[in-house]
């Protein structure tokens, strides 16, 4: 089978998992920025990794038939420190203009710091202006149905973006119904030891359907597996769901999102 991969940081993973995407059949990958494990001490160290996502990795990706594209943007941990926060903002629009970059992602918050809802607020804006494709990172801590809220309720409040072009990621049970109901997309993300497994994920599927569902990897630089998306979608097959509907979840649907980009083309 076709698979897209929506959410997958390759810059931590080794060429050999480019392999296996490929023979395995995933040859279409999104790469958001993120944190990389440890705080940066400058704009110029994200200046060097966003050169990596939008130069190194469409060709290392290349190299095996995979398409690349990636998602330029600030997470939450690092907004923290505002003058850094300021700093990257200032270079992030040079990084957008590249021919792979989807949009902002991905962006969102953590704790529900003032410091992260403040610059928050100015990646929307930017996204506004830039008429951006959205992608969003969910608190992973215990106040994820509170910090998902805040998120939506700042998103909803700026009339000019649009609910269809903004995918809310790492959602779980108690958050997915209130996404959909706001017109979102969600992600659902795979990890081996947290997170959702692909049980859970497939749960989810046949609670809430197959419309407006992104499921992805996420796979990093922690314990992680870059093939999760085509486990999940085995489980969906082992469960007797018909191949129409496992195309929709796992090649359809990301596409169709990412889609909204005009960069984007799918293998």
């Amino acid at each position: 089978m076709k698979a897209i991969d929506p959410h997958i940081h390759m810059v931590s993973r080794t060429t050999d998992d480019y392999l296996k995407l490929a023979v395995s059949g995933i040859h279409t990958v999104s790469e958001p920025a993120f944190w990389a494990g440890f705080d940066r001490s400058s704009a110029d160290s994200f200046r060097d990794y966003f050169f990596h996502l939008t130069v190194t990795e469409p060709a290392r990706a290349a190299r095996f038939g995979i398409k690349h594209y990636c998602w330029i943007g600030l997470n939450s941990k690092e907004s923290e420190n505002l003058q850094l926060a300021e700093d990257v903002l200032a270079i992030m629009p040079e990084f957008l203009d590249r021919p792979t970059a989807l949009g902002i992602g991905e962006v969102g918050l953590n704790k529900n710091s003032r410091n992260e809802i403040k610059i928050l607020e100015k990646q929307l804006a930017l996204a506004v202006d830039r008429n951006e494709l959205l992608l969003i990172h969910t608190p992973h801590l215990e106040d994820k149905l509170k910090g998902t809220r805040i998120i939506m309720d700042m998103i909803l409040s700026e009339p000019r973006i649009k609910p269809e072009r903004v995918l809310i990621d790492h959602a779980e049970e108690h958050t997915i119904r209130e996404i959909k109901d706001n017109g979102f997309w969600f992600g659902l993300t795979l990890y081996p030891n947290s997170k959702g497994s692909p049980e859970r994920a497939i749960d989810a599927v046949e609670i809430y359907g197959t419309d407006r569902i992104c499921i992805n990897s996420s796979a990093d630089w922690s314990v992680s597996d870059p093939l999760s998306v085509l486990k999940c979608a085995n489980e969906m097959r082992r469960r007797g769901h018909p191949d129409d509907a496992i195309n929709k979840v796992f090649y359809d649907n990301p596409k169709a999102f990412l889609s909204q980009c005009p960069k984007f083309s799918a293998a």
